[in-house]
């Protein structure tokens, strides 16, 4: 098969839309390192795009109509966006999935702990990763604290240049040896995986003593004197002052106390921006791509598009990494459910008619493949590889092995696809996921096959899949815009 060489085919004006599209791209990424941030960065993007939230149009009554824009949220982790077409929705909807989550670690529920005079936070690795390649790097931390009184503090630390980082450490060559015969899946176990956040004892004693008893010490408790004159208590305050000191950190920047990380979610993140990579300047380093880079591509697609005889839908999702399960992955009824309510807002809502709608539905399941990389070639086969620079990338089929947990694309909907990227001339490319039998992944997609529809994975080209820097090619970034496009005009 014959792939394109996209960089040679652009004008300088295309040119200069694929640099302004990869700047905006980076502050996307930038802006949202989690997925409750990415579904806030989507909002602020859909409203500015005329979006209106589905709550707003059910409470007031509204009649939703062709041109009608609307986006509804699940639990600010997922979200859907609805461009209202012409035809009835029982004749279905044109949908571009992502997913908005990342490898990453998370902190657990009991985290706070001091170990000879250092103050750790322990975590809980998301999804699947190589957990050597988080140690000794940048690391930030991003979330929210939700409060017994119900306030919701948001965390961010490690992004702003004067911010501090934390890291997890590892073990120095010169004693190394024994690690470094081991394999690489346990080179660095789980339970290793700690975030250092401080090694400065508190000062006062007073101070040490009351934020100790904050933080869950038995202050009804009266302990008896020591030969030194000093209670259980103030012992205990002297031997966790590192980490009394990380506790009124916290205390006075956030109002938060060390019960509070028991109704928190926080992700521990590679620190630092998205940056432009080679002397070309022609990729993109950073951190999630997967699957962000198909969820932004997506996004801009469905806020370009203009009105069309279809629904238009960008459609995207949390927990792909750990299986899509959980009530704000692809797996729950959120889509289905709002595609009800949509129906009901445009007075088309019959269960039957609700069937045909998501029976009718086609969709790109926008998700990222693996990039040839040649100084790894024994693990792709070279003719059914994706390249950088050579388009967006169609999955017929994922799985691992005998196509295990795939959804396979049936004949006429690739042939589809292809008339429509060749008649919009999108460079698009065909892949699989590595060598047979050397591995596998994937996506959504045949999810979203059990309610009839058809699907076939679509994306993007990535470099260090799942490591905590991914790499993807600008112009691969800017074809995706494109194929999505081209997609929802005519699929």
């Amino acid at each position: 098969m014959r792939r394109t060489d996209t960089w040679s085919t652009y004008t300088k004006e295309q040119m200069q839309e694929l640099e302004a599209l990869a700047s905006d791209y980076k502050s996307f990424l930038d802006a949202g390192k989690t997925e409750r941030e990415c579904v806030k960065e989507t909002i602020r993007l859909a409203e500015q795009s005329g979006y209106i939230s589905l709550e707003q149009v059910r409470e007031s009554g509204k009649t939703l109509v062709p041109g009608d824009k609307v986006y509804a949220v699940c639990m600010n982790k997922m979200i859907a966006l609805f461009l209202i077409g012409n035809e009835p929705l029982e004749k279905g909807m044109r949908i571009l999935g992502a997913h908005i989550d990342s490898p990453r670690l998370d902190i657990k529920q009991n985290p706070l702990y001091e170990d000879t005079g250092m103050a750790y936070l322990d975590t809980h690795y998301y999804g699947g990763i190589k957990k050597y390649q988080w140690v000794t790097i940048p690391l930030a931390l991003h979330g929210v604290v939700a409060k017994k009184d119900g306030e919701i503090v948001e965390i961010s630390v490690g992004e702003n240049a004067d911010d501090p980082v934390v890291f997890v450490s590892d073990l120095l060559i010169h004693l190394a040896g024994e690690q470094m015969e081991k394999k690489a899946r346990v080179v660095i176990e789980g339970e290793n995986l700690d975030i250092l956040v401080g090694s400065r004892p508190m000062k006062n004693e007073d101070e040490q003593s009351a934020v100790s008893t904050a933080s869950s010490a038995d202050s009804d408790a009266k302990a008896e004197k020591t030969a030194e004159g000093k209670d259980e208590t103030e012992k205990k305050a002297e031997k966790d002052a590192v980490k009394a000191n990380i506790l009124q950190i916290l205390k006075e920047k956030y109002g938060i106390e060390e019960d509070d990380f028991l109704s928190a979610e926080i992700e521990v993140v590679p620190a630092g921006k998205a940056r432009d990579c080679g002397l070309d300047r022609s990729m993109i380093m950073a951190y999630g791509q997967d699957d962000r880079v198909c969820a932004y591509t997506s996004l801009i697609a469905q806020l370009q598009t203009e009105t069309q005889d279809k629904t238009c839908c960008c459609l995207l999702v949390d927990k792909e990494e750990i299986g899509s399960v959980g009530a704000t992955s692809m797996q729950s009824r959120f889509f289905e459910n709002t595609a009800a309510e949509l129906m009901d807002c445009a007075g088309q809502y019959s269960e039957l008619k609700l069937r045909r709608c998501l029976g009718n539905c086609r969709m790109l399941s926008s998700d990222v493949s693996a990039a040839y990389d040649p100084l790894f070639a024994g693990y792709f086969e070279k003719k059914n590889a994706a390249y950088f620079g050579k388009g967006l990338v169609l999955n017929k089929f994922t799985g691992a092995r005998g196509k295990s947990g795939s959804n396979d694309a049936n004949a006429e909907y690739v042939a589809r696809i292809r008339g429509i990227f060749d008649r919009q001339d999108v460079a698009f490319q065909t892949a699989e996921l590595g060598k047979v039998d050397v591995g596998g992944g994937g996506t959504i997609a045949y999810i979203s096959a059990l309610y009839g529809m058809e699907v076939i994975d679509s994306g993007v080209a990535v470099l260090n899949m799942h490591a905590p820097m991914e790499v993807t090619s600008k112009a691969d970034v800017y074809e995706a815009v494109r194929g999505y496009q081209a997609f929802l005009q005519e699929a």
